[in-house]
């Protein structure tokens, strides 16, 4: 699993290619591999962007503090979200971004890390119960149709 937390995903397609080479170096098959990221869906883009802004930053800054990082900014969380490491929005955008991701790194697996800071219970379910019944069944199909 790669953990990306932070920054473009496709980044790391650097070390994705070392592990191929790694695989064919040794007359192995190449294993599966996955990427762990944070995230949290919601019925839109925006409400999803709303409802985790003040607990990502929150968590994001505790966590910061303890490694030297400034305080993060709505910018950055906005940077993050785009085409960053932060997979958070309606179904379909979180959908989108995890194919692309899936796509660029050759990945077989994406762990969504749903849980920032203080979210309340209903919203994580919420976030739960949309990635199981709409994400991915979404990515699933973008994967299966060629492009």
């Amino acid at each position: 699993m790669l953990a990306i937390i932070g920054g473009d995903p496709k980044r790391f397609r650097p070390y994705v290619d070392l592990f191929h080479r790694a695989f064919a170096q040794l007359g192995k098959p190449v294993q599966p591999l996955g990427v762990h990221s944070p995230g949290y869906v919601a019925d839109s883009d925006e409400q999803a962007r709303e409802e985790l802004w003040p607990d990502y930053k929150q968590m994001r800054d505790r966590i910061g503090a303890e490694r030297g990082w400034p305080a993060m900014g709505r910018q950055e969380f906005a940077r993050e979200a785009d085409g960053g490491a932060l997979f958070v929005g309606s179904p379909e955008t979180v959908a989108r971004k995890i194919a692309a991701t899936a796509t660029a790194l050759r990945i077989s697996r994406f762990d969504m890390k749903y849980s920032a800071g203080h979210l309340s219970h209903a919203k994580l379910m919420r976030s739960i119960e949309l990635y199981g019944s709409k994400v991915i069944p979404l990515v699933r199909e973008m994967l299966a149709s060629p492009s």
